[in-house]
């Protein structure tokens, strides 16, 4: 019996998604609930699970379609057709196989055959659990499902230990490392650097410690070695004497005194090894130790921000990872390293040399074309529609917030102690938009084109625009009208947190009835940010920068240096007016310059 697979609803107002990758194809068997496809909407990208256990029996739609919510995207046999499909493959097998038991027979006639008792190992290692100990993809986070493969810290032939890293592997929510399972020889790696693999799946074998001699002997030897081993195998009545002759045990005693020599040897020419070793020797451990600072050496996407974001110098650092790379430890280390002499520099060398250049890493963007991600085009498709179905210009207001930093600055401590999160200075906006929406209805409305009627929302959902790595994403606080101080920080730490991970759900990003986006804290003094669709305004703050100002006090008018910054107001005019925007704006001000906070901080 054919299960239908069809597109489920996705959240409020998601009419259609789009399938970005389909996790199984025709034929495979999947189990209930396991991962199906991947699908992409304007406000989320999910899995979409297997409603039953069987075989994929047909796709109906492929990769980079839309389809609407319902729309059948695949067929899951019960399992009616799974025997005829799994007899298959075990009657090819021995297709496969008989080929293997003749290729020792045409072995002994000639010599150019010898590398085929190379595959052997990985054979048994594979076939067999006793001879291989398999690697696999750890559970490398909650709701992560997969991982691909950055960079093999290992080659076959090359002998691990225990615990020791093997590969790097990266998910949409952290890169890591993944540590040998057991000690012993890599005899076979499964998936390559830049492949993608689901939890559970194989990586590598490795083989026992005693395989390391025949795995390294059988590329740096010359072909009559492995002729030697072939005859054992096939006419032990007639080579016997020469396999266990003098010169067998001989073979080994020059290869244990020369075991450097193989290392550096595929980097060099095999002539004169007893010359070429100690040249190569000294030679090895300096690539190691500079490996760091090498424009080519190899730098994990997420090691690569974090040393944006602290103003690390990657090729100033020293890595401690393997073979010298920069790990995540080593960029934290060299800010903090950064930090700690800056109190003192600027007293002597700030009056004389003042801000220095910054040093800026070439991207490596630079020069290509690249496929433009699902995310960015849907942020691009939205953006368009915004502009072109609204009429949208921008008002600006600047708001004095010093009394509003000094709150801060005392209550910080004791509120990070008492509440689990920091207090940053956006939830004070967040509180001050949302009480000001309340008696300026207009700015937290829709319009409803279809029937020409305007909704004024009764709460105030208020969307946080995130800088996340994937692209601008948008959760929602919900009810933040309602919320103190404490409840916006800690709902905007937990989407924040979401939203950089990979972990919002369709219900976090959809029911935003008004948007704030904090472009100041990247140093913007203000932005004419973008309308979403289906809301009337957008907030955008800008950077709190320290500026003179003329402030009026009971002695008269003095000039003193201040906390300022500026708040724009992007807005649809067919629905709202400059007025209505000025309005807002100066109602938003005076509550942040009136810093009537302690209260809810506990001063």
């Amino acid at each position: 019996m054919a299960v239908s697979v069809t597109l489920p609803a996705l959240g409020e107002s998601v009419t259609e998604g789009t399938v970005t990758r389909w996790l199984k194809a025709e034929g495979e068997r999947v189990e209930a609930d396991e991962p199906l496809l991947e699908v992409s909407t304007d406000k989320v990208d999910t899995e979409i699970p297997s409603p039953a256990a069987g075989v994929l029996a047909s796709i109906k739609v492929a990769e980079d379609e839309t389809v609407e919510v319902g729309a059948e995207l695949a067929l899951i046999d019960d399992g009616s057709g799974a025997p005829a499909e799994a007899q298959a493959p075990a009657q090819e097998a021995p297709a496969q196989e008989a080929p293997a038991q003749e290729a020792p027979q045409a072995a002994p006639s000639t010599e150019a055959e010898a590398p085929a008792p190379a595959p052997a190992p990985e054979a048994a290692a594979g076939g067999s659990g006793a001879e291989g100990t398999d690697v696999v993809l750890p559970a490398l986070g909650e709701s992560v499902t997969e991982g691909t493969v950055t960079r093999w810290l290992k080659e076959i032939g090359d002998s691990v230990e225990a615990d020791e890293p093997l590969l790097e592997v990266s998910t949409d929510k952290v890169d890591t490392e993944i540590p040998a399972p057991t000690s012993g020889v890599l005899l076979e790696i499964t998936v390559a650097e830049d492949e993608t693999a689901e939890v559970g799946a194989k990586l590598a074998v490795i083989g026992a410690p005693g395989a390391a001699p025949a795995a390294q002997a059988a590329p740096a030897a010359p072909a009559p070695a492995p002729a030697q081993e072939a005859p054992k195998q096939e006419a032990p009545k007639q080579e016997a004497p020469q396999a266990p002759a003098p010169q067998a045990p001989s073979a080994p005693a020059p290869q244990q005194q020369e075991a450097p020599a193989p290392d550096p040897a595929p980097a060099a020419p095999a002539p004169a090894p007893a010359q070429a070793a100690p040249a190569a020797q000294p030679a090895a451990p300096a690539p190691a130790a500079s490996s760091a600072a090498d424009d080519g050496a190899y730098v994990t996407p997420l090691v690569r921000k974090l040393a944006s974001e602290n103003g690390v110098d990657l090729s100033s650092v020293k890595g401690t990872g393997v073979g010298g790379r920069i790990r995540k430890q080593d960029v934290i280390a060299a800010a903090e390293a950064a930090k700690a002499p800056a109190p003192a520099a600027p007293a002597a060398s700030a009056p004389v040399s003042g801000k220095k250049t910054p040093k800026l890493e070439a991207s490596p963007l630079r020069g290509q074309t690249v496929k433009m991600t699902r995310m960015r085009k849907v942020i691009g498709d939205n953006m368009m529609k915004a502009l072109h179905s609204q009429a949208q210009l921008t008002s600006v207001v600047e708001v004095d917030v010093t009394k509003l930093m000094k709150l801060r600055g005392k209550a910080k401590d004791a509120f990070a102690a008492r509440e689990g999160v920091k207090l940053s200075p956006m939830p004070f906006y967040v509180k001050a938009a949302a009480q000001a929406l309340k008696a300026h209805p207009v700015i937290n409305a829709r319009i409803n084109e279809a029937d020409s009627t305007i909704t004024y929302f009764d709460s105030e959902n208020i969307g946080i625009a995130v800088d996340a790595e994937k692209g601008l994403m948008t959760p929602v606080i919900k009810g933040a009208g309602d919320l103190n101080i404490a409840g916006i920080s800690k709902k905007t730490a937990e989407l924040a947190g979401k939203a950089r991970s990979g972990g919002l759900t369709p219900d976090d990003m959809s029911g935003a009835t008004f948007t704030i986006s904090n472009t100041g804290s990247r140093g913007a003094l203000f932005d004419t940010v973008i309308v979403p669709p289906n809301q009337a305004a957008i907030l955008g703050i800008g950077a709190t920068v320290k500026r003179p100002a003329v402030i009026e006090t009971e002695e008269g008018t003095v000039i003193g240096v201040r906390d300022m910054t500026y708040l724009s107001l992007s807005y649809d005019h067919r629905l709202v007016d400059g007025a209505d925007a000025a309005r807002y704006l100066t109602t938003v001000k005076a509550i942040l310059e009136a810093g009537e906070f302690e209260v809810e901080l506990g001063l």
